[in-house]
């Protein structure tokens, strides 16, 4: 889906509030290293749109090096997936990513379907910093 799309689509179900999508993550900076938490139980359909959109204007801003906090997310469903997969794809190799706090539920998705090859996935907040500074 492309950015254009993405947009439409959010602009349609959410009524062009931007307010709510940035209301979708909390933004901390760790020095350089941005740790994102996603405000919102579910990572589905109704979310992605927005969470990736949120997150690519963090991007856009100059932000490349990402830590997603799963602490309150309980289920990822393939729409969740794709936005992850989509933002790794938009820092072109520059900069990185690293998951922390995932519940078992979330780490069993990306086990089976393999991301967890792709992403760097840690238990912890600190040693995910650790990760993407390193």
């Amino acid at each position: 889906m492309s950015r254009q799309t993405a947009q439409a689509m959010q602009n349609w179900y959410y009524g062009k509030n931007k307010d709510l999508q940035m209301n979708l993550i909390g933004v901390t900076h760790v020095g350089e290293i941005v740790v994102i938490e996603p405000m919102v139980k579910r990572l589905d359909a109704s979310a992605a749109p927005a969470f990736r959109l949120a997150v690519l204007d963090l991007i856009a801003a100059g932000d490349s090096r990402l830590v997603f906090d799963l602490t309150g997310v309980d289920f990822i469903d393939s729409s969740g997936l794709g936005s992850m997969v989509s933002i790794l794809k938009a820092l072109s190799g520059r900069g990185g990513i690293a998951i922390c706090n995932a519940s078992a539920a979330v780490l069993s998705l990306f086990r089976l379907t393999r991301m967890d090859k792709v992403f760097s996935i840690v238990p912890g907040r600190d040693e995910a910093v650790a990760k993407v500074t390193a």
